[in-house]
């Protein structure tokens, strides 16, 4: 596994229509202050140099695809994003067991670095209606612990959840487990679309490891000014 550049606990979600908005976004943020977020939309629009870029610059990247497809396309793109020199990648819980095994074992194979290795299981901004219609027919939590308890069986290192979810997954699940958790929002930040939230100070209390934050801070007057505030808000509780 690859030696973190750094112990944050903050992950920029870097939602920028294209690389040349979030580099100028990234050039403003010291190496070890947070790590960064890369998913879909920039990625299928700037593809892996951007990623490497910021690799080499010394950020943690968090490769954001939450790869979902049969274990064998899956074990393959969890090698390429390895070899990025990533630092955390992730799939879909909802493909199974044989397909997150496939995933672990590809990266297991693997000589030099190794990525973490999180699944994904239930968007933080699904509710239960949105659950029901696609006939699950438990709540969101419950949805939730399933998956996570699949994730664990599979090898995985840890898996992406709400905050209301952390300190019962924390409770079941132990404490070498890795809990990401996006739907975290400062205190007075808007929602904007995550139906299920809670403050930095709240969801670490409650037993997430990383969160997950984007446009309160990437879109804030002064984004560093945010980012350490937050920082200083976390390290004091």
């Amino acid at each position: 596994m690859r030696q973190a550049r750094s112990d944050a606990k903050i992950i920029v979600a870097l939602d920028f229509p294209g690389g040349a908005e979030a580099s100028v976004f990234v050039d403003g943020l010291p190496p070890g202050s947070c790590r960064l977020k890369v998913g879909k939309e920039l990625f299928t629009r700037e593809g892996p140099a951007l990623v490497r870029r910021f690799v080499d610059q010394g950020h943690d990247v968090f490769l954001d695809l939450k790869f979902h497809d049969i274990p064998h396309t899956v074990a393959r793109a969890c090698e390429a994003a390895a070899a990025l020199g990533v630092w955390m990648v992730n799939v879909h819980a909802c493909g199974g067991r044989r397909m997150m095994q496939a995933a672990r074992e590809a990266l297991e194979g693997l000589e030099g670095h190794r990525p973490l290795l999180i699944a994904v299981t239930v968007l933080t901004s699904m509710s239960g209606e949105d659950l029901a219609e696609l006939g699950v027919t438990v709540t969101p939590e419950e949805q939730v612990m399933r998956l996570a308890k699949l994730t664990r069986t599979a090898g995985l290192d840890g898996v992406v959840c709400s905050p209301r979810e952390a300190a019962r997954l924390r409770r079941e699940l132990g404490d070498n487990f890795a809990l990401v958790t996006p739907g975290v929002r400062p205190r007075g930040a808007a929602r904007d679309d995550q139906s299920r939230v809670l403050s930095p100070s709240e969801a670490l209390s409650a037993g997430s490891d990383f969160l997950v934050i984007g446009r309160p801070i990437t879109q804030a007057e002064n984004p560093l000014a945010v980012l350490q505030a937050i920082n200083q808000e976390l390290a004091a509780g």
